[in-house]
């Protein structure tokens, strides 16, 4: 019975929901996308792979979805923005596409393959050409609601993760000899290693050799308000954002200056980037004056139960909980105005 209602509930809410038909939630969202702003993102740069913004999008002249990202299962357009697109004109790439829930007064620029814009308000600045470009769909029942449904389950849901992370037991060590920071990655049963930091330890690193040792997924949790990151790679950065995921769970503020190795989990941060992160990347907020490359999480890490003994002991994962009970609020919705339109 309750699977029945559950899937009732969601097949109603995609129903509903034509701008986010399949909402994403939990470790799934790293994959997904490249970038992902719970609040506002100012940028002057590029991102290779999907966006989301979960404020509003504004600086100067931008590109987004340079590269071509790995499928989505989620038929998820290369930008969301909850709110509004102002400033210099955004460049689309590659059959981007973009769903807005505001107005749009920068104007896109839909390069490359045909691609499908749909936008809450109004649209100012932009050439439809072969492109298919909706505007006014705030108007439309649920396009607003599914926007606001997947910045929810996001904040919540990549907050969850961030901190869900720091009460694993660390099973991993870094030395430091002078300003080198040598990561040793000793993976339990599950393929995942466990390192804990503080931000004073990583101010130490000067250089950084990260091995892997197999590890599927290698989670480096630093604790500390203030991060940031000014560190080189000696091992390289390629491939390091598919597996290491900094967890930044305590960060308020956190500045890049160099090119960073890695994905990034700081949902609580105000960031400012300098250089290219080769990574997902999860901020509060974020000044971009560089690039988020391709090279997003592709691991298999999964919160498990306490009494899991295959892997570390992590909180559960909210998503599937988020998602039943969004599914059923509107679900609910969906009722009510049925109602109110048949009286």
């Amino acid at each position: 019975m309750r699977t029945r209602l559950l899937a009732a509930a969601l097949s109603a809410t995609a129903l509903a929901l034509p701008a986010v038909a399949s909402p994403v939630v939990g470790v799934d969202a790293l994959k997904e996308w490249n970038l992902i702003v719970l609040g506002d993102l100012t940028s002057s740069s590029e991102v290779e792979g999907r966006t989301f913004v979960g404020g509003n999008l504004d600086g100067n002249s931008s590109n987004y979805q340079i590269k071509t990202p790995p499928p989505s299962s989620y038929d998820t357009p290369g930008l969301i923005v909850v709110g509004d697109v102002t400033g210099g004109a955004k460049n689309l790439n590659n059959g981007s596409g973009a769903v807005v829930g505001g107005n749009v007064s920068s104007g896109f620029n839909l390069n490359g393959a045909a691609q499908t814009v749909q936008v809450g308000g109004s649209i100012a600045n932009t050439n439809v050409n072969q492109n298919t470009v909706n505007s006014g769909l705030a108007a439309n029942a649920g396009f607003l609601e599914g926007l606001q449904q997947q910045k929810s389950l996001l904040a919540s849901g990549m907050t969850d993760l961030s901190q869900g992370m720091t009460k694993l037991e660390a099973n991993s060590t870094v030395t430091f000899a002078n300003n080198r920071g040598t990561f040793n990655a000793k993976p339990d049963a599950k393929g995942v290693a466990v390192f804990n930091l503080t931000a004073d330890d990583l101010n130490r690193i000067g250089e950084i050799q990260f091995n892997l040792n197999g590890a599927d997924t290698a989670i480096v949790n630093v604790s500390g308000a203030n991060i940031v990151l000014n560190d080189n790679f000696l091992g390289g950065t390629q491939g390091l954002g598919e597996h290491v995921i900094w967890n930044f769970a305590d960060a308020k503020n956190l500045s890049l200056t160099t090119a960073w190795g890695g994905s990034v989990l700081a949902p609580g941060a105000a960031a400012n980037t300098g250089n290219y992160i080769q990574g997902s990347a999860v901020f509060g907020s974020l000044v971009q004056n560089g690039e988020f490359h391709l090279g997003t999480y592709t691991g298999g890490y999964t919160p498990t139960t306490p009494t899991d003994p295959g892997g570390p002991k992590p909180v559960p994962e909210p998503g599937t909980w988020a998602l039943m009970l969004a599914g059923l609020a509107m679900a609910a919705l969906l009722l009510r105005r049925r109602r109110g339109a048949a009286a």
